[in-house]
């Protein structure tokens, strides 16, 4: 109540500021338990599976703490701390473009995963190994953060006290200057539109060779036939289709709206100073979707699910 108190009579962004914090209470408490519960392992999950979800749990603390912390309430409860140094906002932002990149991609790993392990048995055995994925996720992180290097450039000082630079001002030249043009064509596709098709077609292949393999096992069991005998088996790969197009579905409606006004203000070439509140909107479910990509996959599996409780029962008691 004290966030609130706090907020009366400041603006509607004081408010909306306020709501993320509280509203990224949760997934932060989630997040550090979906590691703990990942660390301690016997989830019923492989290792690279695992790998996979904590590297993404680690993705979406980094997100919610450089998002609500170290950038949006700031100005708002900490002001005229050393954060509103031009070299330090700029490397903030470069360290938050990167965790969101990251978040994105590792679900991503994530999807890839998922499809090698149905769909490719014989590359999943040889190649896909816990020391292959651990180059991969290494590669991942240093070439994304690098690809947000360049973010650090596009801010120049708001004023100047003591000879100090201070406060992040976009440059007037990064929506109009070329080279800035096409390094914004470039984020955007690289995050989220190539993981939006990425996502898409593994999940769709993987869900296709569930349903051929699923008809496939009805026909050898002769349930085609009109024989009724529960299969856990087909039980599992119904799950796994419903969560497949659950994950899908949620990562696209999550991104779509803030994808969207990143593409207009790409084409139109400004700044985003209309529509604030839509604008708001679609970094909330932007927001959220990098915030609890983990426990979408997570809660799926019903080991992970038991182990979760038991940690949540033991916290509260």
């Amino acid at each position: 109540m004290e966030i609130f108190h706090s907020c009366l009579g400041r603006s509607g962004e004081c408010l909306i500021s306020d709501f993320r914090f509280i509203f990224y209470i949760l997934p932060l408490s989630v997040n550090f338990l979906l590691m703990f519960v990942l660390y301690r392992g016997k989830c019923g999950l492989s290792n690279c599976t695992t790998r996979c979800l904590l590297a993404m749990a680690a993705s979406d603390l980094l997100f919610i703490f450089t998002e609500i912390m170290l950038w949006r309430l700031k100005g708002l409860y900490y002001p005229g701390c050393f954060l509103d140094v031009t070299p330090v906002c700029s490397a903030v932002y470069v360290l938050l473009r990167a965790s969101t990149d990251c978040s994105v991609w590792f679900t991503v790993l994530f999807t890839f995963d998922r499809f090698v392990t149905i769909c490719c048995l014989k590359m999943n055995r040889k190649y896909w190994t816990d020391k292959t994925l651990a180059v991969v996720l290494a590669a991942t992180s240093i070439l994304l953060c690098s690809k947000n290097v360049p973010f650090y450039f596009r801010y120049r000082p708001g004023r100047i006290f003591n000879n100090v630079p201070k406060y992040c001002f976009i440059k007037s030249s990064y929506f109009t200057d070329p080279r800035w043009l096409g390094f914004r064509w470039f984020d955007i596709s690289l995050t989220p539109f190539i993981p939006f098709m990425l996502i898409l077609l593994m999940n769709t292949l993987t869900v296709r060779y569930i349903l051929v393999a699923s008809r496939v096992r009805k026909s050898l069991m002769g349930q085609s036939k009109g024989e009724s005998r529960k299969d856990t088996e087909m039980e599992s790969r119904k799950n796994s289709v419903i969560c497949l197009f659950t994950i899908s579905i949620s990562f696209i409606l999550l991104w779509g709206v803030n994808s969207a006004n990143i593409l207009y203000f790409t084409i139109k070439a400004t700044g985003p100073r209309r529509n604030v509140h839509f604008i708001w909107a679609g970094e909330i479910l932007r927001d959220l979707s990098c915030s609890t990509n983990t426990l979408f996959y997570a809660v799926t599996v019903p080991k992970f699910r038991a182990k979760f409780r038991n940690a949540v029962q033991q916290l509260v008691t």
